[in-house]
């Protein structure tokens, strides 16, 4: 029977030494004291281990040794000790070295110890070698990202399918509809009034389609503004009443909780109004028997702990817009999908499944989110939250925009405008809406060109007509090839700083994200913005308000600085 060697009873022993043993039998962290100018004076069985020092080959050394040397460079080992005094802690993580050079990702702690008198004795300091850890996080990082990569993509194969239906049927009906309006007019007849509002309907649908398509992909440019939700709601009840009809009892509870107003929020004033009217019409069609949708206003306040389901919301204040109805409910299943592109439970024909998943892009473009609750039998009430606005001015309901300036009869327009748009058929229409008014213009089909013809403009070179006047109006799309528009912009105008410049995009907003906020689209000094598809008169309005605002028989948009 083999001989067991039986531990002694337990021996009291002193605590000085009872510390000393439990230091150094820690061998997964690294424990060691500092002096107070930062030399190692003691060494654990742990830091030897994940450091590779021998307790006599740092003891006497300064701990700076452990640092890269990049950190070294920027003086962290002598910035965490001042942290250390002044924070009294200090905790880190970043990249330390071992002795043979490696380097591995480390949790640093450094406590300042001081004795009964207070007087500083030096730092304790425990590190921990959390490489593994660290890798783990960063490859489920990378697991949640191809995850996303690959929901997104299959949301894109449902936008393709949708999209391609959708455009389909607009393109036939604009397509037909000129094909009938060439027949009548080569056969003499001019009764082609019902063909032109076709093709002008379904121009409309399309850039509808488009807008939405830009909400659910947070790319659509957003003017926000003090909102007071109730006011909006009191401004579109006729509106709201017609669309739900008469077999539909529509209510409404604007909340004033313990008599505090609603908060106002910062928000897009048009977005807010189409997607509360999308709602109400959602709830409509949920109730096909009949029922009753009530919108509802109220404030809400949530902690972290309230929005752990709700990833990348802020905690704090918001104003919620909620559309209730009695209707027949969602299953799980289905609520499970609502915010996808294209779903849809209407039948074909009767819905494009873009309401909600434009609801959701807008909400989170706007800082806010959706939640929604249903059940099968006991109807649904979506919530729209949106943040509270401290600002300290008050203002309710939408502003209203500036009347852009009637362009009268025949040819009144004066001044030189540059068009530069890569489509061949847009920008020959755009020149032809310009010189019918009467500008002088110029065009280029991409940003490099449009920079040439802007340089020897403005210095009056020689043209094909004589000189080449000052351009007093640059009007180009965003996308373009090479040398994007808002680019453009910003290199024409750093020379020709009295330069206009009238942006029109179909898409391209993010081009524009970083813009200056000094302008009245929220652009630069002398730029505004027209979304395609536009009409033609207010292209033609915006043009004349940019061109009469200070324009001179003889402009002067010369070089900056003469």
């Amino acid at each position: 029977m083999k001989d067991e060697r039986v531990a002694p009873a337990w021996e009291p022993i002193s605590g000085e030494r009872q510390f000393r043993l439990l230091v150094q039998s820690v061998v997964d962290y690294a424990i060691f004291m500092l002096d107070p100018t930062g030399v190692v004076r003691s060494w654990n069985a742990g830091a030897a281990r994940m450091k590779g020092y021998a307790a006599d080959e740092i003891i006497g050394r300064h701990f700076s040794s452990f640092y890269t040397p990049e950190d070294r460079a920027a003086d962290m080992p002598q910035r965490a000790l001042a942290a250390a005094l002044s924070e009294g802690r200090f905790e880190a993580e970043g990249w330390r070295l071992r002795k043979d050079g490696t380097r591995f990702w480390a949790s640093v702690v450094i406590d300042p110890i001081r004795d009964e008198t207070g007087t500083l004795r030096g730092f304790a300091k425990i590190t921990r070698d959390i490489t593994e850890r660290r890798k783990a996080q960063q490859a489920l990082d990378e697991a949640r990202e191809a995850l996303a990569q690959a929901q997104k993509m299959e949301a894109v194969g449902q936008l393709t399918g949708g999209v391609a239906h959708d455009f389909n049927n607009l393109l036939q009906a604009i397509g037909s509809s000129l094909e009938l309006i060439d027949q009548r007019l080569s056969a003499g007849r001019s009764d082609i009034a019902p063909f032109t509002a076709t093709a002008r309907a379904a121009v409309d649908r399309a850039a509808t389609l488009t807008r939405r398509l830009l909400a659910f992909a947070r790319r659509q440019p957003l003017k926000p503004e003090r909102v007071d939700l109730n006011a909006l709601v009191a401004g579109l009840w006729d509106l709201l009443g017609r669309s739900v009809g008469e077999h539909i009892r529509l209510e409404r509870r604007l909340g004033e909780p313990l008599g505090e107003p609603l908060w106002p929020v910062r928000a897009d004033v048009n977005q807010i109004e189409s997607a509360l009217l999308n709602l109400v019409i959602n709830a409509r069609d949920a109730m096909p028997d009949g029922g009753c949708v009530t919108v509802e206003t109220a404030n809400a306040a949530f902690a972290p702990a309230d929005l752990v389901n709700d990833p990348g919301v802020e905690a704090g204040d918001y104003a919620v817009l909620t559309v209730r109805d009695s209707g027949t409910g969602m299953p799980a299943h289905v609520l499970a999908r609502v915010f996808e592109p294209f779903f849809t439970t209407k039948p074909i024909g009767q819905g494009t499944g873009l309401g909600l998943s434009q609801l959701y892009g807008f909400a989170h473009q706007s800082g806010g989110f959706v939640r929604i609750d249903s059940a099968v039998g006991r109807g649904t009430a979506v919530h729209l939250h949106l943040p509270r606005d401290h600002a300290a001015a008050a203002c309710t309901g939408q502003a209203e925009p500036a009347a852009l300036p009637a362009l009268p009869p025949g040819r009144t327009g004066r001044g030189t405008v540059l068009v530069v748009e890569d489509e061949e058929l847009v920008r020959m229409l755009l020149v032809e809406v310009l010189e019918s008014d009467g500008y002088t213009t110029l065009e280029a089909a991409d940003g490099t060109s449009a920079l040439a013809q802007l340089t020897n403009a403005q210095a009056g070179t020689e043209g094909v007509a004589g000189p080449n006047p000052p351009v007093d109006l640059l009007v180009t799309d965003v996308g373009l090839p090479g040398l994007n528009g808002r680019q453009l912009a910003e290199v024409a105008q750093a020379h020709y700083p009295d330069l206009k410049v009238l942006f029109l995009t179909g898409y391209a907003f993010q081009a524009l994200d970083d813009r200056r906020g000094d302008g009245e689209d929220g652009l630069g000094r002398n730029m505004r913005m027209l979304a395609k598809p536009v009409a033609v008169d207010a292209f033609r309005a915006m043009v004349r308000k940019l061109l009469s605002d200070g324009l001179s028989d003889s402009p002067s948009n010369g070089p900056a600085g003469g």
